[in-house]
């Protein structure tokens, strides 16, 4: 086997859950081998780098070896090497840390948890101290 169609090895090795999703991404254009949108139909060879945007970020893998068919997690990395960069695993770490304070449209209502979180992270004060000073006039002043 010198070349198999990049959908379905982007199953097999795991990336998509379904070959259905592997084409629908192909098809939104998010991915992409050298900087070009590929087809689902087309074939890639050991030693080609695949660009998978799934956002906010874009995992790149490399080709170790083809195969068609679906395997177990633990063999994956006989088939591809994940190279993408450490900057786009920051992205990824900034975005959930601040998930909660850019909800997308349609996640449903915030969780206590959730709340709670947005709460430490806008309160002003953070001292701990939930009672307010009462600076009025002194003994003898008015």
């Amino acid at each position: 086997m010198n070349e198999v169609r990049i959908d379905k090895w982007m199953w097999a090795v795991r990336i998509f859950k379904s070959r259905t999703i592997a084409v629908e991404a192909c098809k939104k254009n998010r991915v992409m081998i050298g900087g070009v949108n590929v087809k689902a139909s087309r074939m890639i060879k050991v030693g080609d780098v695949i660009q998978v945007r799934k956002p906010p970020i874009t995992f790149s893998f490399k080709v170790l070896a083809l195969t068609e068919r679906r395997m177990g997690a633990k063999l994956v990395p006989d088939y591809m090497e994940n190279v993408t960069t450490p900057d786009q695993y920051e992205i990824l770490e900034m975005n959930r840390i601040s998930g909660f304070v850019d909800r997308a449209r349609g996640m449903g209502r915030p969780t206590k948890k959730d709340r709670r979180e947005l709460e430490q992270f806008t309160d002003p004060a953070g001292d701990g101290f939930d009672f307010d000073f009462d600076f009025g006039p002194e003994e003898g002043e008015e």
